[in-house]
């Protein structure tokens, strides 16, 4: 990857993290500055306090320099531990950050991208790069305190050696200019060996998380979801599937002995840097105490020009190993870069929507419409043309598969047609603003999903709600009775996830709450997609019974497998194949002895005349 390319990277990378984790990086920079120039402090302050006892001794100076070095590094301390305590605490939460850094992404992407297998196994790969090793951001993070220390580390040191180079000790050979060519050589050699036993060990590393991603995945399926998720638990429990669990991590203990021999190889490459490192060390010992030996300075500067050398020996190889640092997470960034660089929703439009029409004079049309799902050559629904009228009640039934659910995705603008238009009041639905015209609809679909959040909250989707409203729509759910057993009311917590206190709620009564979260929206229309498949028949009934005085005006689309529910409807349409093939009435339909609805409804009937 190219220079340029690299501190690009690098820069949008600290863009992300001013975003998402505001302060970090200013708090990181702050504590290395202050953990990087205390050492030199107390280097320089040392020199000077030994010089002057060993020669004038006066006393008032001592105290001076005392004072100084107590004073400065005690202000630098607070500042340290200070901006020590807010790292930890922003480091403690970044990873939540992280995480909301894919859930943005994903809120701004095409709803259809988000299954397609392509992408979903891009952003989990970019997550486990991330959240598994710490790459990318994780590193950039932890880098930034090496790049600073390394930074100051190389101006502190030579501002300090300076003079060890100026001053003259009488002897030609230790005042030949060599020593300086030395020491660059040094410096040189340093950052050269330090890069190559870094890039052999991180190389290493690389072989060894490769080996380790399959158990990565396993583990937090085997290890985690499977026993932690109560979805599951029964089925764990019935057919033993613990069993899995048990083989793979038989499988980690073989991995394991196997991966000795790469952790032995890393472990190699760190006791080849440190003893190079005290190798530099008792080099620039036997130069000081050279020149020292022949009075070139006063014996105290020993200290601070062997600390300054050893410094500075040590800072210019980690500046190799902070370069070749970058060069590994800007390549992870890169790979992040690609999942967040996919193109966001391709229409969004800027025609506002006025609500009184959705509420009065309004036909959406479907005009020649078929979809595929991306990467398939199958088509989903095959030309589709059809009317929607507010303030109709209308059915869709039809086979599984037949692409019932896929009509609303595409009503709604979760998917857009491969072919043909969506026309509301006949203009195309991708003019217009799409928050704007996403808020006319509420779904209750079959995978719905609540979270471990107060049910108030849960109806809402908000932290701040009507209660009366919410308490109504509850109501109209079915789901009073309920209510009243519920210790705190509509701020008792669903599930058990974040608050102990929490309750949980059966399928059927999920449902109901996730119908009252669609009638609380009150938006002009509402989809509900099998909304009684969880309730009991009595449940279901008074659902059917009370659905006129749910909807009131709004313009309703049910989709179900269960016949009975579409008699109170005005249009039922039926789809098979991914195409409509009847449109009526419920008694025109059934008229039609031949025709699939028929078939359908005759099918369920029969179970019920045999009774």
């Amino acid at each position: 990857m190219r220079f340029k390319k690299r501190i690009d990277n690098t820069k949008r990378g600290y863009g992300i993290l001013a975003k998402y984790c505001p302060g970090l990086i200013r708090a990181k920079v702050l504590q290395s500055i202050a953990q990087t120039i205390a050492p030199f402090v107390t280097i320089w302050f040392s020199a000077r306090i030994i010089n002057e006892i060993s020669n004038e001794r006066k006393l008032s100076r001592l105290v001076l320099y005392v004072a100084l070095t107590i004073g400065i590094n005690f202000v630098l301390s607070m500042i340290k531990n200070v901006m020590e305590k807010k790292v930890n605490d922003k480091e403690s939460g970044m990873w939540n950050y992280f995480s909301k850094v894919f859930s943005d992404k994903q809120m701004e992407m095409d709803f259809v991208n988000l299954e397609d297998p392509d992408i979903r196994k891009q952003k989990q790969k970019a997550e486990e790069n991330l959240f598994m090793f710490g790459n990318g951001l994780g590193q950039l993070v932890w880098d930034t305190s090496g790049l600073v220390e390394v930074f100051i580390g190389i101006v502190a040191s030579i501002a300090l050696t300076v003079s060890f180079f100026t001053s003259k000790s009488g002897n030609a050979i230790i005042d030949s200019p060599i020593w300086i060519v030395g020491l660059l050589l040094i410096v040189i050699l340093s950052g050269f060996i330090t890069s190559k036993l870094k890039a052999k060990e991180q190389n290493v590393f690389e072989k060894w998380t490769e080996s380790n991603v399959w158990f990565n995945r396993a583990f937090m399926f085997y290890g985690h979801e499977l026993y932690s998720d109560s979805a599951r638990a029964k089925d764990v429990r019935l057919y033993r599937q613990d069993r899995f669990a048990d083989c793979e991590m038989q499988k980690l203990q073989e991995n394991n002995e196997k991966d000795n021999g790469l952790l032995r190889k890393m472990s190699s490459c760190q006791s080849g840097l440190a003893l190079f490192k005290g190798i530099c060390a008792c080099l620039c010992y036997l130069l000081v105490v050279a020149k020292a030996g022949l009075g070139a300075f006063a014996v105290g500067s020993i200290v601070q020009y062997v600390g300054a050398l050893i410094k500075m020996v040590e800072s210019f190889g980690e500046l190799s190993d902070v370069i070749s640092e970058n060069k590994i997470y800007t390549e992870h960034l890169e790979k992040l870069y690609e999942y967040l660089d996919l193109p966001n929703r391709k229409n969004t439009g800027n025609v506002h929507i006025d609500e009184s029409i959705l509420k009065s004079e309004c036909e959406i049309e479907f005009k020649d419409v078929s979809f595929k799902y991306p990467n398939s050559d199958i088509f989903v629904l095959k030309n589709i043309n059809t009317k929607l009228h507010i303030g109709m009640k209308q059915a869709f039934v039809g086979a599984n598969g037949a692409g019932k659910t896929t009509f609303v995705k595409l009503l709604c603008g979760l998917y857009e047609p491969t072919e043909g238009q969506i026309l509301l009041n006949g203009k195309d639905i991708r003019e217009y603003d799409y928050e704007e015209y996403s808020r006319f609809f509420s779904f209750v679909f079959q995978d719905f999903k609540l979270l471990a959040f107060p049910l108030g909250q849960n109806i809402a989707a908000n932290i701040n709600y009507d209660k009366a409203k919410a308490e109504d729509c509850l109501d109209k759910a079915s789901f009073t009775d309920r209510l009243k057993t519920m210790p705190d009311g509509l701020e008792t917590y669903l599930y058990k996830d974040v608050s102990e206190k929490g309750v949980q709620i059966s399928g059927g009564e999920a449902q109901k709450i996730a119908l009252a979260r669609a009638l609380y929206k009150d938006s002009p229309i509402i989809v509900l997609d099998e909304p009684t498949a969880a309730l009991d028949p009595i449940a279901e009934e008074e659902i059917y019974r009370n659905f006129d005085n749910i909807v009131k005006d709004k313009t309703a689309i049910y989709i179900s497998h269960r016949l009975s529910s579409c008699q109170f409807c005005d249009e039922i349409t039926v789809f098979d194949k991914g195409e409509i093939i009847q449109k009526g009435k419920h008694i025109d339909l059934l008229k039609d002895t031949l025709g699939k609805y028929s078939q359908l409804w005759n099918a369920q009937a029969k179970y019920y005349q045999n009774a």
